[in-house]
């Protein structure tokens, strides 16, 4: 399955292009530079990791001569300021929910569509496929390459004091969620109160009480001690966290061949590596989070199922904007997907 998964993402996300078998005689090509490389997460997050492990990967491919700095703790700003900075060439790589990109690409949103996957191996089989190939086909008119989707997991909802045991315990909240509009209109049409906010303020948020809760993977939690600041956490599954990897145009620009190849090839190697340990991390996250004296609530089905209906409404009104032949595009793939198990 992982060598399937990293062919079908080197002829997916390389258009025109195969990637590189070996960079030693092609090493001329290849000149001596240092690129930038930041993340929001933590150092020992699985998103950190797999920017380790990128830098590793194109240090060997280039014999040495290119040099990834990982930057991570979000130490050069908020996403969103980021992918600015790479716009305008002053940072070189990220990686970021892919959906906080809707600002510069609008099919992006189509990412926060709730309830979209039922499971992790669902949605890599979508964004590794011709729906993924067409939203990174969209990036380079914005300033921006992508180079691969590496992976979060699924969102859950986690509270400083009140629990969320059930659909309607979310009314009144005010529940910090990433700054996209489909994330806004979902939470607040669970009824809570929608906070839009860089995920490097939330931490305080919550501990001054600015906010009452928000969602996160399982594995943002322990990484930002957010179970310090929350008593509550609520498996609720309701959003899929895709992560993409982009490197500024201006930077690809000044790219050799030979260097794009072994940019590529590194970023889709690395997501095999980084979505195992991803998984393989989350798994352990709620034994910790329990140990730590966070309870957990798991919705029962049919709490679920009411928040499936309130998303609906928010899954129709963007229908329009986002194209609908492009989201019947996008179910049939999820529908072809579940098929084939």
């Amino acid at each position: 399955m992982r060598k399937h998964i990293t062919h079908l993402l080197a002829t997916v996300l390389v258009p025109g292009a195969m990637l590189l078998a070996g960079v030693a005689e092609t090493s001329a090509q290849v000149e001596t530079r240092t690129l930038r490389f930041t993340a929001a997460s933590n150092k020992g997050h699985p998103q950190v990791l797999g920017v380790e492990k990128f830098a590793e990967l194109v240090k060997d491919k280039s014999g040495g001569k290119i040099t990834v700095r990982a930057f991570p703790g979000g130490s050069l700003g908020p996403d969103l300021q980021v992918v600015s900075a790479m716009q305008g060439g002053t940072i070189d790589l990220n990686v970021m929910n892919a959906s906080l990109l809707a600002g510069n690409v609008k099919e992006m949103a189509v990412l926060d569509f709730p309830y979209l996957f039922n499971s992790s191996e669902e949605a890599d089989a979508v964004i590794d496929g011709p729906i993924g190939k067409k939203l990174i086909d969209k990036l380079p008119a914005k300033g921006l390459v992508g180079l691969a989707y590496w992976n979060l997991g699924f969102r859950e909802i986690h509270t400083r004091n009140k629990p969320v045991a059930k659909a309607d315990d979310l009314r009144g909240l005010k529940m910090r969620v990433i700054p996209t509009p489909i994330y806004v209109d979902f939470m607040n049409a669970t009824g809570a109160n929608a906070v839009p906010m860089p995920f490097t303020e939330t931490y305080t948020a919550l501990e001054q009480g600015s906010i009452d809760g928000m969602t996160n993977p399982l594995l943002n939690i322990p990484d930002g001690k957010y179970n310090e600041v929350s008593k509550h956490l609520t498996l609720t599954n309701h959003m899929y966290t895709p992560q993409i990897v982009i490197v500024s145009k201006k930077t690809w620009d000044k790219l050799s061949e030979d260097e794009r190849k072994i940019l590529q090839q590194a970023a889709v190697e690395t997501a095999t590596y980084q979505r195992k340990i991803a998984r393989e991390e989350a798994t352990k996250v709620l034994d910790q989070l329990k140990k730590a004296g966070m309870t957990i609530h798991e919705l029962p089905p049919e709490e679920i199922a009411k928040l499936r209906e309130k998303a609906k409404p928010v899954i129709d009104k963007y229908k329009n904007d986002l194209g609908e032949e492009f989201v019947a595009e996008l179910y049939a793939e999820v529908e072809k997907v579940r098929a084939k198990k």
